[in-house]
């Protein structure tokens, strides 16, 4: 179903435009935004163009998405040109801090700042706030944050350590199998292994490495950010494996050769 019409009719409304203002912004004529709004008539390749520009829309979703269906955070998001929850894709500018030399900082999310952040990932004064620290290994073309990780469900990697993500810009991109760091509306932040079926069923397989924590998905409407890992910071030397913990691995592993069995012979 082609929404277009009812969306230009929402979108000009919210921002308590007149037809004729909007008629003036676009280089249009007032009878050919009333047509448009009614489905009179059919917009042009250029008209959509100019609406998506002015809105800072994409055209795919002012067609394709019912916008009166958004909540009022997601309208927000999607106004402030974060459409994941429509396409998948992440096409905003990121909050983001530079050192003396103009260089990207590597900003740190610790345990406290984590519920701030899931709400005001995209505020420049929040994120200028955040500790900082560069390491010279990485790459100066990309884009990296650090968040400390907290629970035993990502081990052997610790609960308390600091992981580094790469910025991912299109959530298309993320490869099944790679290890994120993934920032939710609902759930915080969480650091699993990623399953990426958004072109199927949009949504995220969440897959943690201790097979004791089940598997779920994930709507790519809940996602905010995802940063691809790169590397961790642990400050602990790591304690031998035990006997038990030994087994209870030996068996984790046995059930999820048994769960790919079961997968292939379905």
């Amino acid at each position: 179903m082609n929404h277009f019409s009812n969306n230009i009719r929402l979108l000009r409304n919210r921002k308590n435009r007149t037809q004729n203002d909007l008629a003036l912004a676009l280089n249009l004529k007032r009878t050919t935004i009333n047509a448009l709004e009614n489905s009179i008539s059919q917009p042009t390749v250029p008209q959509l163009q100019a609406f998506s520009k002015y809105y800072g829309i994409a055209i795919d979703t002012l067609i394709n998405i019912d916008l009166s269906r958004l909540s009022e955070m997601q309208f927000t998001d999607l106004q402030n040109g974060f459409d994941v929850f429509i396409r998948g894709t992440n096409l905003r500018v990121i909050a983001t801090t530079v050192d003396s030399s103009n260089n990207d900082n590597i900003e740190f999310v610790n345990e406290k700042a984590q519920a701030g952040y899931v709400t005001s990932f995209s505020d420049p004064e929040y994120i200028g706030k955040l500790p900082v620290f560069q390491l010279p290994f990485l790459s100066k073309e990309k884009k990296y944050r650090a968040f400390t990780i907290t629970g035993d469900s990502m081990l052997p990697i610790p609960s308390g350590s600091v992981v580094i993500g790469e910025f991912v810009q299109d959530f298309l991109d993320v490869k099944t199998g790679q290890a994120c760091i993934v920032v939710t509306r609902d759930e915080g932040i969480v650091f699993k292994l990623v399953k990426n079926e958004i072109a199927e069923k949009r949504s995220l397989e969440m897959i943690s490495l201790n097979a004791q924590f089940e598997t779920y998905d994930l709507a790519v409407s809940e996602v905010k950010e995802i940063w691809k890992f790169v590397c961790y910071l642990n400050t602990e030397i790591p304690e031998p494996e035990s006997d038990l913990q030994q087994l209870l691995k030996s068996v984790n592993e046995m059930k999820m050769e048994l769960q790919r069995l079961k997968s292939g012979m379905l």
